[in-house]
């Protein structure tokens, strides 16, 4: 086995031999392997008998890249069972050293059976790997004969010469004949056998057309409809109609071409020889009405407000039957090609029909070079136009020199395809850009909301400006996606990419993006997201049905109700992103490395978040406050309004809202009013005067503690002698409220009902006295001497207060 895994061998037999009890999927991979070994073979020999014909190479390479990801799928469907096995072979053990008790023989057979089935694991995967690298280069092969071969058509060499002419008009008047015949027949056929069927293939095909041009023109008329009482439409209206009355339009017809040529083909009313003509008949209508469109859109020819371009309206009209003619002579190029690659007619007829084409696309630009188009100094359209700037007049020169050179001198091929690009991807470029202008505008700050659909949205939902604003951001991305969805596969198709060629590209895109040795899969990507976005909805139900159906009809507390619809909006959030990311094709395994990077950040920087985030979990499950709760925390008081896992919201009395990290209300003393219950006991201070009695102030106090509204009776108010003030006796009331919050109206109304009760026994609340002593110098003591006739003693700087001429002052 060692030997077939270094050369590479794909015999799996004796592996299989070795393993009697293997698992049946080892078996079908062993199959499945072979099978692809074989198909393999027989591309790789079908590769050179077709290497002219790059339709049958576009089919080969597809071959060859779905046995290339039916081998990848089986080595990534082995590993699975490969770490199972693993696994097991470490739970039993190495095998007993020699002079170690021996072990059971069911387990020395299991170890047996396992190391067997790991080798040809290994086995398989060798080989799924070996055959897909196989398969890989014989894909690059064909990619690269497939280029050789474009490039070999492209700048082929032809002989142009008087012979030329002479055999392809000769060939010409028989090929005509022959194409006569051939549709002739074919009608008559159709009429006789096949005219129910060819009248429900047009009929199902109109009936697709007109639901999609019934729907475009229902939902997006206004915007492909050029009022004509607008005058002076600004430039994002240009715009938009512009680019939608050249999309909507195509779309439908194009609709129609590809319905009534699947139903045609479906309803066997083509035959093999009359299929290719008439698809590229459909294509020929479809690439004209596409111009037309187009270029009447920018052009805009008979209605110059709505013109994109300073052109005057001769230029307009000019240069608008120019690219028409162009789009024509291109069209019947590719009708014409086909007819005689059906017909199988002589090669001669494809050289001179692509040399006629490419001659008079050139001179058709050459032409254009020398018109006058551009708007009058002035700005009126009407008058006579100026000529193109000389740079874009020699670029136009040029290149319609070079196409009618290039034809003339025998590269007739390149003259052609550079003719098709100059038509086809030129008017594809212009709409992509028209779509992208278009986009941009309507993404444009407050633009949206101008619009007519702006305004029919804002008025249907009731939008507000920043929901309308964020709503045209949105369909501006959409707009721009949109055209390049619609523009890049034309392009694509116009370069000489195959339809298949663009199936194959786009399932690389979305399914096998590879960044050096990880794979990304765009599929796989959306449906993590969208299993994500779905996982945050069905979370979010629950919690709205568990808080507003169960807890809420349990009456539980709205703390308690908090926690919980907390808890799970984190619990299904975690979920949903587990879900998500498996379902990406994100090995979870791979997350070790993140939470590694996470430990570190956590050691380096993270202490605080980490911190705040454990403490915001500990709050949510031990509840020393909840939501609603009146706290009072360092220099913060307030109620809570919302617990998070990084930090608490409490709203002050002020109705400003302090965010407090939450592992600042573990680590310090929080002080909850409402903690276990709202019972509170508040207590009110008040003064009476000296001469007052004081049981008489008690009584009063007591009744008037009991006379109030909110005061609870048990336990009852009581009244406390608190001591003698400096200008007061002081006395405190202590009463008990049942709910904490409506303490403040209860103080109210105690301190009021104490004022009437005091003034209407006239005791009175004293102010507060304080006594000021007055400290003198020499000069004014001898003043005060003087006035009073006595003498004080030298150097006697003593305090007033002590002596009979001093004056003591008492101010309330």
């Amino acid at each position: 086995m060692a030997a077939c895994l270094v050369c590479g061998s794909f015999a799996v037999t004796p592996v299989l031999a070795q393993a009697p009890a293997a698992p049946a999927q080892l078996e079908q991979a062993g199959k499945s392997i072979e099978t692809a070994s074989q198909r393999l073979n027989s591309l790789e020999g079908q590769i050179e008998g077709r290497s002219t014909n790059d339709a049958a190479l576009t089919e080969i390479k597809a071959q060859i890249d779905s046995i290339v990801r039916d081998l990848l799928k089986i080595s990534v469907d082995l590993r699975p069972r490969f770490n199972e096995v693993k696994s097991r072979l470490t739970e039993l053990g190495e095998p007993p050293a020699e002079g170690e008790p021996a072990e059971a023989p069911e387990i020395t057979d299991e170890r047996n059976r396992l190391n067997a089935e790991r080798l040809q694991i290994n086995a398989l995967t060798g080989q799924a790997e070996d055959l897909s690298i196989r398969g890989t280069t014989l894909s690059n092969s064909v990619t690269e004969i497939r280029r050789q071969l474009f490039a070999d058509e492209l700048f082929k060499h032809t002989d142009i010469s008087a012979d030329v002419f002479a055999e392809a008009s000769g060939a010409f008047v028989q090929e005509a004949d022959r194409f006569g015949r051939v549709v002739s027949s074919w009608y008559s056929f159709v009429w006789k056998f096949k005219r129910a069927a060819l009248g429900a293939a047009v009929t199902l095909s109109l009936v697709l057309a007109l639901a999609l041009a019934f729907s475009e023109y229902r939902l997006f008329g206004n915007l492909i409809r050029r009022s004509r009482t607008r005058g002076n439409p600004n430039y994002m209206s240009r715009l938009s109609v512009a680019f939608w009355s050249t999309i909507l339009p195509t779309l439908a017809l194009g609709v129609f071409l590809i319905s009534s040529y699947f139903f045609l083909d479906v309803f066997n009313v083509l035959r093999a020889d009359i299929a290719p003509i008439v698809q590229a008949l459909f294509g020929f209508v479809g690439l004209v009405v596409f111009v037309s469109l187009l270029a009447t859109a920018v052009l805009a020819p008979r209605e110059p407000d709505w013109r994109l371009v300073r052109l005057s309206n001769k230029g307009a009209r000019d240069l608008n039957f120019a690219v028409l003619m162009m789009a024509v002579i291109n069209g019947l190029d590719y009708v014409v090609g086909s007819a005689t690659e059906a017909l199988s007619s002589p090669i001669v007829l494809t050289v001179v029909k692509s040399l006629i084409s490419s001659v008079l696309v050139g001179l058709i630009i050459f032409i254009v070079s020398f018109l006058r188009p551009v708007t009058d100094a002035s700005g009126d359209p009407a008058l006579r136009g100026r000529p193109w700037p000389r740079t874009l007049a020699i670029s136009f020169r040029l290149v319609g020199l070079g196409l009618i050179l290039a034809a003339l001198t025998g590269y007739v091929g390149f003259a052609r395809f550079m003719a098709t690009q100059i038509v086809v991807t030129g008017a594809v470029l212009v709409t992509v850009y028209l779509g992208i202008l278009s986009g941009k505008a309507i993404s444009a700050p407050n633009r949206f909301g101008e619009t007519l659909v702006g305004r029919r949205l804002g008025q249907r939902f009731a939008l507000s400006p920043v929901a309308l604003d964020q709503t045209g951001l949105a369909a501006g991305l959409l707009i721009y996606a949109f055209a390049i969805a619609i523009g890049l596969p034309l392009i694509l198709f116009s370069w000489g990419f195959s339809p298949r060629d663009l199936q194959l590209l786009a399932y690389q895109a979305f399914t096998e993006i590879s960044i050096g040795s990880i794979r990304i899969s765009l599929v796989g990507i959306f449906g993590g997201i969208l299993l994500f976005v779905l996982g945050l909805l069905a979370t979010r139900w629950f919690q709205k049905w568990l808080d507003g159906s169960v807890m809420a009809r349990s009456h539980v507390d709205g703390g308690v109700r908090n926690s919980v619809r907390t808890a799970v909006g984190y619990l299904g959030t975690a979920l949903a992103g587990l879900i998500g990311i498996s379902a990406a094709g994100i090995d979870l395994s791979s997350l070790a490395l993140v939470a590694g990077a996470l430990s570190l950040g956590i050691g380096f920087g993270l202490q605080n978040i980490v911190s705040n985030f454990v403490s915001g979990l500990i709050l949510l499950a031990e509840r020393p406050f909840k939501v609603g709760d009146w706290v009072a925390t360092g220099t913060t008081e307030g109620f809570v309004r919302r617990i998070s896992v990084r930090a608490t919201e409490i709203e002050t009395f002020q109705r400003q809202s302090i965010i407090v990290p939450n592992s600042e209300l573990i680590n310090a003393s929080v002080g909850n009013w409402t903690h276990r219950n709202r019972l509170a006991r508040i207590d009110v201070v008040v003064g009476a005067g000296y001469d007052s009695d004081p049981r008489k102030v008690m009584e009063l106090l007591q009744q008037a503690a009991l006379e109030q509204e909110g005061v609870l009776l048990t336990p009852e108010p009581f009244v406390i002698f608190l001591g003698f003030g400096a200008s007061s006796l002081d006395f405190q009331v202590c009463l008990f409220v049942p709910d904490i919050l409506d303490s403040l109206a209860v103080k109210n109304g105690v301190r009021i009902s104490i004022l009437e009760k005091f003034r209407a026994e006239g005791i009175e609340i004293p102010y507060q006295k304080h006594d000021v002593n007055l400290f003198v110098r020499e000069v004014v003591q001898t003043e005060l001497g003087r006035a009073t006739g006595a003498k004080l003693p030298d150097g006697d700087h003593g305090q007033l207060q002590d002596r009979p001429e001093a004056d003591t002052v008492t101010r309330d």
